[in-house]
This record gives structure tokens, sequence and C-alpha cells, in this order.
């Protein structure tokens, strides 16, 4: 996991000089015909990928992007109508059939479907009309890290491509030396905080609340940690009820509208006496984590996962677990 994870800065630089034509006519072909309902398609962390990207989009240009429940195909056989809809599914081997149904469904309807996925002659990768390759490699890690930042970049390339956004294109280009910085952050006061949690707040909001779905998802693979993400607007109702004298929380707060409100939480939080972990960029009042900056702020999310992996590799060991083999998961999980 450790070695995949310091290889996404390679990872990242591998896939942005690939498939640049591709790139350039998906772009064209959105602006030339632009969908009037969008949906993502995926499980896991690349549902949370997919948030990323969803939220770009959104933000950026303005159109609703829908998470879409894919049992409504696989077991309800709803039939969704497709016209003027475009589906983007995110996966890392491809295989999951309600992945894949879904998009053979919407594909045979006329939608405009695509995938980015990291095995390209992949069931998901045949279905899909637009195919885009994550490019990085085979990773045998169970807990997904390169290929997550890779699905990432990927969101940021869809938004780039769409917009035919120089500035942002730019940007993307400078990533990889950012995500090196970011690698060798320290985050070691982190495990002194979680060496002995048994639960966990991971908070986040607008672009950072993806990244803090993906950190409480690989505390709890790798460390066996209950923890759980929460916007930093809604866990300020039911959720406050637990935390109490001594509760850990890791609060994300990168640049952007919303880091004001994520800082006045974390402060408040302290107040009552609650563990805080601040990530946030050097400089920022408590902050015990530091956050690299990226070129624009859209892109420090990447910075900030690429500093957590390390970090809770090195966690999962301080307490005792192999974070390259989690008991009871497997590389590919199948559902339908």
């Amino acid at each position: 996991m450790l070695d995949e994870a310091r290889e996404a800065p390679q990872t990242v630089a591998r896939q942005l000089r690939e498939d640049s034509g591709r790139w350039r006519a998906f772009g064209d072909r959105l602006r030339q015909q632009p969908p009037t309902s969008l949906l993502t398609i995926a499980r896991g962390s690349s549902d949370h990928a997919a948030h990323y990207a969803a939220y770009l989009v959104m933000a950026r240009l303005g159109r609703l992007v829908t998470s879409m429940p894919m049992s409504l195909i696989t077991l309800y056989q709803s039939e969704i109508r497709c016209s003027g809809l475009a589906s983007f599914a995110f996966s890392q081997s491809g295989q999951s059939p309600d992945l894949v149904s879904p998009t053979q469904y919407f594909r045979q309807c006329g939608a405009i479907t695509c995938a980015f996925v990291n095995v390209p002659d992949s069931p998901l990768g045949r279905a899909a009309e637009w195919l885009f390759p994550l490019h990085a490699g085979q990773e045998q890690s169970v807990a997904a890290t390169k290929s997550f930042i890779a699905q990432l970049v990927a969101g940021a390339r869809l938004v780039t491509a769409w917009q035919d956004d120089a500035a942002l294109a730019a940007a993307l280009q400078q990533l990889p030396q950012a995500m090196e910085r970011a690698c060798a952050a320290d985050w070691s006061p982190a495990l002194d905080v979680l060496r002995e949690a048994d639960r966990l707040f991971v908070i986040g909001r607008g672009l950072g609340l993806p990244v803090a779905m993906e950190a409480a998802l690989k505390f709890k693979e790798t460390c066996g940690i209950q923890a759980e993400a929460f916007s930093g607007a809604e866990v300020q109702h039911g959720p406050m009820r637990l935390i109490e004298e001594g509760y850990p929380l890791l609060v994300f707060a990168p640049r952007g509208p919303a880091q004001a409100g994520l800082l006045e939480l974390a402060q408040a939080m302290r107040s009552r006496g609650a563990r805080v972990l601040l990530a946030a960029p050097p400089g920022t009042p408590d902050a015990n984590l530091p956050l690299v900056e990226a070129a624009v702020p859209e892109l420090d999310p990447v910075c900030a996962i690429q500093s957590f992996y390390p970090m809770v590799e090195a966690l999962a060991r301080a307490r005792g677990n192999d974070p390259d083999r989690p008991p009871h998961l497997q590389k590919v999980t199948k559902t339908s």
C-alpha cells in the first residue's frame, strides 16, 4: 500500500501524458451537444472520486449531477429515460456487474456513456462509448491508493475538457510536483492521537468532503476504526451528540469557501475537549497536519489524500494490523 501510494505522482504524470486527443474530442462532444441530465456510477473508493468529479461539474458548469442507485437497473429493471443523459462510471477493475449493466443499458438507449477505469480491457471498459484509462498500472494492495488519485485527476480532466479551460489544464500539469511534496508532508502527529482510537469522525465540506469520505473508508479498511465521514455542516446536527471529552476528529480544511466554517468547527470542538487533528495549509492557526497547496484550490484535495495515505498505512502497522492484507476484504468486489 505504501509503495503504491508513493507511486501516485508518477501515475498522475503518466495519465496526463496520455489520451489528449480523446479528451479533446470528448470535450467537443459535450460542448456541441450538452447533456441535460448527468449521473455517476460507482462503488466504494471509486464513488468518492465520482463525488469529487460531480462537485467540480456542479460548481464550475452549473449542471446538477446525480449518483446512480444501480439497483434501479440491476434489480428493479426500471426504464430510465435516456434522452439527453450522460453517465460517468468510475472503477478500478471494471468488473462489477452493477456498474457494467447500467452502462450497457444507457448506451443501448442512446445516452452518452463514459468510463474511467484502470483496466481498459474490462467489461466496463468495453461497455462504455467513451473510455478513459486511469494508467495507474497494476495495484496489488486491497486498499486503493494510486488508482483513487488517478480517478480524482480524471474527474478534473473531465471538467477541463468540457470547459476547454487552459488555466485548469496548466494547473494539472503542475500537480505531480505538488503531490511529491504532499507525499513527504509530516502527518506523524496523527499517530499518537489515533493509535488507540476505536471511533472517529472525519470532517470535510465542498470539494474536501469526498476526501473525508475516502479517509473514513481507509480507516475502516486498514485500521479497523469505526470512522464516519460528515460534512462540516451535517455533523452539527445529530452526530454532535457523540462528541465528548477525548473524542477524535480529523478535519480536512483546504483552501476554498468552506475553509472558514471548518476552522470554526475545529476550534469549537477543541473547546468541548475533542482531540482535533486539523489538516490545513501551513500557517493556519492550530493546524497540526500540513496540507500542501496545488496550483489551484480545486486540486488541493488531491494533495490532501496523497498526504493521508502514508499516515494511515503507518497507523495500521502501529496498531498491529497488516494494511496490505486486511481481513475479510478482497481486491475485486463483484456486486449485482
